[in-house]
């Protein structure tokens, strides 16, 4: 059986580095005990946008850095063109382990959405994100990042693309869809640009 969410338990540093070095030896929910590794946040120290995702995928799990597969490649080429300079912003997740089941030949890992013990869980590192980047904006990508940071009741279909203040963190947040739903998405061009208006909106607040 597994055992219940202990809870992250970060050191009192804003050090990146030592963030990370702890990260690596979290063991506050079950997550890690199938993840290859805990993928942290990447970026500068002081950045001023962050963007939060869910949870690394497969292609995150095995490098170790967050973004790297094709949700990445789509969100590093929106931010572009939404203007954004993408070698200044920090970008993490919500969930720092890869969730995933096994397919029926075992094979591949198919992604699973962290559940809420899960997310609550990791909370604390996040938080330790935010307090040590501290960013003026906040890119939140899909319901489970948003939830994280906005609270459960907040629904992307309700609120995409507003403008929230978030007193706490004395920033700005705007929550769009996930990249991969983009990528999932059956008209796969009008969503991307409905995607890159909405960062084109997060940019605006700056």
């Amino acid at each position: 059986m597994a055992n219940k969410a202990r809870g992250a338990e970060p050191p009192e540093t804003t050090d990146l580095d030592r963030l990370r070095s702890a990260a690596s030896e979290c063991r506050g929910c079950d997550l890690y005990r199938d993840a290859t590794r805990t993928v942290f946040g990447e970026g500068p120290r002081k950045a001023e946008v962050m963007v939060v995702g869910e949870q690394p995928g497969d292609q995150e799990d095995q490098a170790g850095a967050p973004f790297v597969g094709p949700a990445g490649r789509l969100l590093d080429r929106a931010l572009e063109e939404a203007g954004f300079d993408r070698r200044k912003i920090y970008v993490t997740n919500a969930v720092k382990h890869f969730k995933f089941s096994r397919d029926e030949r075992g094979k591949r890992r198919i992604h699973k959405t962290p559940s809420k013990t899960e997310v609550v869980a990791c909370k604390p590192w996040l938080r330790a994100e935010l307090t040590s980047v501290h960013p003026h904006l906040l890119v939140v990508l899909g319901a489970t990042a948003a939830k994280a940071l906005l609270g459960d009741d907040f629904r992307i279909t309700r609120s995409r693309g507003d403008a929230i203040e978030l007193p706490e963190f004395d920033a700005v947040a705007v929550a769009t869809v996930h990249p991969s739903a983009v990528l999932r998405a059956p008209d796969r061009d009008e969503a991307y640009q409905a995607f890159v208006a909405d960062l084109v909106v997060a940019r605006g607040t700056r």
